[in-house]
């Protein structure tokens, strides 16, 4: 099924122009055209971890740059709404903290909606309202992963949304068939996060850990759910500092300076995947999204707006940390008679405090510490230090 209108708008960055590049950046897309001045916006954040660690989460750049950009564009901030949720592994307040998002969000005025404290709604009792793909059925998620029935956040209801995701590895988002530079068995448990990723931690509850055995299906189900329920989409995303390895924490910061936007969500993927040094249609999530016209995930066929990036290979390579091989192992591993045990709040208790006590009290202070500090040594790193924390 073909799919028409995939372009993808690229400019290079620097820490001294990262602010006029989001300018110039969304002004290409002409982000206008599309999202009303007087209508309400959701800017979906990227929380990967509710520490700093850098291409994990969202940057105080990505956040200032797109704020900025829409205020000086006239923009009203009321109806501006930057959101996040939390899973059982982060915190939304430490994370507002650890990423100095707080202080930029109270500088352009707008809100921050924590998606913990607002009404959750059953999927089904909007179908009817549905006019986009009224008709297409879900893969997994009313089915094999809540199939007593789902919510979504009732707040995403009819707004436009714009993500600002990171570009890094994930060891749970899968490949079938391997990259450009890796084997199959290499990729077989790890691929990107990007652009499709990001409504991963919006649109469903903390207990969204049960979809990791899915994670390809439940992207594309989440990319359906949102073409029906927001009038635009757009991710705009932040390739200034870019996370290599065991994604989506443990990983090894790369200083790369680019920016990327588009509409098409599996286009922006596939982009990022190609520049990433992955083959895009190997990816699951994308295959999947671009054989069910959702989306273009053949880079041939997608027009690039500004920077070059045809001949651009990163050679980055997927590992899985400890706490995702763990997790693998018991969902679809070895250990998978163990499966059924994560429904039990007690037994689950038992990862939620493993991925704590390797991330937090091992992995950051020691490896992590470590990287934190080279990245600090660079102009991206003092730029993060000279914004204030409260």
């Amino acid at each position: 099924m073909a799919y028409n209108n995939s372009k993808i708008f690229i400019v290079k960055t620097s820490p001294k122009t990262i602010l006029e590049d989001y300018k110039k950046l969304m002004h290409l897309t002409n982000y206008e055209k599309l999202y009303s001045k007087d209508k309400k916006t959701i800017l979906k954040l990227n929380l990967s971890w509710s520490k700093f660690f850098p291409a994990c989460s969202s940057p105080p750049w990505q956040v200032e740059g797109v704020l900025k950009t829409m205020v000086d564009d006239g923009f009203n901030s009321k109806y501006l709404f930057t959101a996040e949720n939390r899973t059982v592994v982060t915190n939304i307040e430490k994370g507002l903290k650890g990423n100095k998002w707080a202080p930029i969000i109270k500088k352009y005025g707008v809100r921050f909606i924590p998606l913990t404290r607002i009404p959750f709604i059953p999927y089904e009792s909007l179908r009817n309202r549905f006019i986009a793909l009224k008709n297409k059925k879900l893969h997994v998620l009313d089915s094999k992963i809540f199939p007593g029935g789902f919510s979504i956040p009732e707040f995403y209801v009819g707004k436009s949304i714009i993500h600002l995701p990171t570009m890094k590895t994930h060891g749970h988002t899968g490949a079938i068939g391997g990259s450009l530079n890796q084997t199959k068995e290499d990729l077989k448990n790890g691929g990107i996060t990007c652009a499709m990723k990001n409504a991963f931690g919006g649109l469903l509850t903390k207990r969204r850990h049960f979809s990791h055995q899915f994670m390809s299906e439940v992207l594309v189900d989440l990319l359906i759910i949102q073409k029906q329920i927001h009038p635009n989409i757009m991710a705009i995303v932040d390739g200034t500092v870019c996370g290599d390895g065991a994604g989506p924490r443990t990983m090894i910061p790369r200083i790369k300076n680019y920016l990327l936007a588009g509409y098409d969500q599996v286009a922006v993927d596939t982009v990022v995947a190609k520049m990433l040094g992955f083959e895009p249609l190997n990816l699951p999530a994308i295959k999947l999204a671009h054989d069910e016209g959702l989306g273009c995930g053949d880079f041939e066929n997608i027009e690039i707006i500004g920077e070059d990036v045809s001949n651009i290979n990163w050679n980055f390579k997927v590992k899985r940390s400890f706490v995702i091989w763990g997790d693998q192992m018991v969902r679809k591993g070895a250990l998978k008679f163990l499966n059924p045990l994560l429904h039990n709040k007690i037994f689950f208790t038992l990862p939620i405090l493993s991925s704590l006590v390797f991330h937090d009290m091992l992995w950051y202070p020691t490896i992590g510490k470590k990287r934190i500090n080279r990245f600090f040594n660079t102009n991206w790193g003092q730029l993060f230090k000279d914004y204030p924390s409260t």
